[in-house]
């Protein structure tokens, strides 16, 4: 397994070529979009390798904070540099590269995109956008500001499921929506098999460079290779946002998109089976009320999240009783039916005498990362840039800002950006920036 060292003195004569311009290389390039990718394994290594199906792309760049997980994107594209630091990367390529893929852990998703788009470089960033409210609003902002193309990557928002889903309710086959109750059937936590901290953390491989992986967060030493990288991480509080974090901008993605919800709830209150400083629940029950909209029946509507294996009740619902539900999803209830939008499964109708057998028109499965590179390309925002990935960011944000207060309340001020029955609560909507990775905007 490589060094840094060891990886550096290997790779450096690659580095020089890919350095050089692109018509010094033998090959026009500059027709191409030029990207780079930060994260390279896991999800940064599918949201590269879609990238790289594209025909009007091109990668010059990688970067990565463990150099033993950048295999793949070295097969790849050969002569493109892969780099642990995406600040040196930046420094060094800036010129040269359009825009890029942000696949890292949730706490280091704003300072990357940040500094990307201060540069005015386009970028595609994981869900959620970002690991605190304050980040989403100012990712938000810098967005519209910059001009740049940005895309969130809840690549389901592209799929024929939820597209035509999100359409079918738009065209009234259930009337008017009273209620939506959504649910997930992954754990809070679970990932990394800790509660805590270790009490013996070990040293982190020679491959990765721990520093920059916490980032912006408080230091801590590493646990093991469970614990926080590569996959644990969602678990704990500084670094990820638990299962409403990881599903939440998927599976509400649909709802937002059907009833056009544009704005943050008025309030927010939640339930959960226990929690302590470190860890996300392992379970949660979140009730939203959101403004209404044109599709809705009142001027505001009752949305609920369930995580941990809790189905909702279909009470009240067009479901007959002896239904199965999906282990996540979502269920929309109107006026004159009932639609169920499994986690990436076809939606399904209800009248309150069994599943509906009117059709629809189905709509067709878009490529999600190709169509960010075609707005790219052509200067079109995809539908679901950072204003609207931004907006479902926060609303899955406060959610989990309820969880801290079990059982309360929480009224928000949208515009002021501001938890206005508890001023206590209001902390957590950004965090404490470890010295030299402040967000500079």
């Amino acid at each position: 397994m490589p060094t840094r060292r060891t990886f550096l003195q290997t790779t450096a004569a690659t580095t020089f070529v890919a350095a050089a311009p692109a018509f010094v290389r033998g090959q026009n390039l500059n027709s191409k979009l030029q990207l780079a990718g930060i994260g390279c394994d896991g999800k940064g290594w599918s949201d590269i390798n879609e990238m790289a199906g594209h025909d009007k792309t091109h990668h010059v760049a990688f970067c990565d904070i463990d150099l033993a997980r950048t295999a793949k994107v070295h097969k790849l594209q050969p002569d493109a540099p892969i780099f642990q630091d995406y600040r040196e990367m930046l420094e060094k390529l800036g010129d040269k590269i359009d825009g890029s893929t942000v696949s890292t852990p949730d706490h280091m998703h704003a300072r990357i995109t940040t500094d990307l788009m201060n540069m005015g470089k386009h970028v595609y960033c994981q869900k959620p956008l970002t690991h605190n409210v304050s980040e989403a609003r100012q990712l938000r902002k810098l967005a519209k500001d910059s001009g740049v193309i940005t895309r969130l990557g809840n690549q389901i928002h592209s799929h024929s499921h939820y597209r035509t889903a999100a359409k079918t309710i738009q065209d009234g086959a259930i009337g008017k929506v009273k209620e939506v109750r959504s649910w997930c059937a992954a754990t809070g936590h679970g990932k990394s098999g800790y509660v805590d901290r270790p009490k013996s953390p070990i040293a982190p491989p020679e491959t990765a460079d721990w520093d920059l992986w916490v980032g912006v967060a408080p230091m801590r030493p590493y646990g093991d290779v469970k614990c926080y990288h590569p996959w644990g991480w969602r678990d704990w509080q500084d670094f990820g946002n638990g299962a409403l974090g990881d599903f939440g901008c998927h599976i509400f993605d649909p709802v937002f998109t059907a009833l056009n919800i544009n704005n943050g709830p008025l309030s927010f209150s939640a339930g959960h089976t226990g929690m302590n400083d470190e860890i996300w629940p392992a379970q949660t029950h979140v009730k939203y009320t959101f403004p209404g909209t044109e599709y809705t029946t009142s001027k505001s509507i009752p949305i609920s999240w369930d995580d941990g294996g809790s189905l909702p009740s279909t009470g009240g619902s067009h479901i007959p009783g002896d239904v199965r539900l999906p282990a996540s999803g979502s269920i929309l209830i109107g006026e004159t039916g009932t639609m169920v939008i499994p986690h990436v499964g076809a939606m399904r109708l209800y009248t309150g005498k069994g599943t509906s057998d009117k059709e629809y028109p189905v709509l067709e499965s878009l490529n999600h990362y190709h169509g960010w590179v075609d707005g790219c390309l052509s200067g079109k925002q995809p539908s679901d840039g950072f204003e609207y990935g931004g907006n479902l960011t926060e609303a899955v944000l406060l959610g989990n800002i309820a969880v801290r207060y079990k059982g309360e309340k929480l009224n928000w001020n949208e515009k002021e950006m501001k938890i206005t029955n508890n001023e206590e609560a209001n902390k957590w909507l950004s965090r404490e920036y470890r010295d030299g990775w402040k967000l500079d905007s």
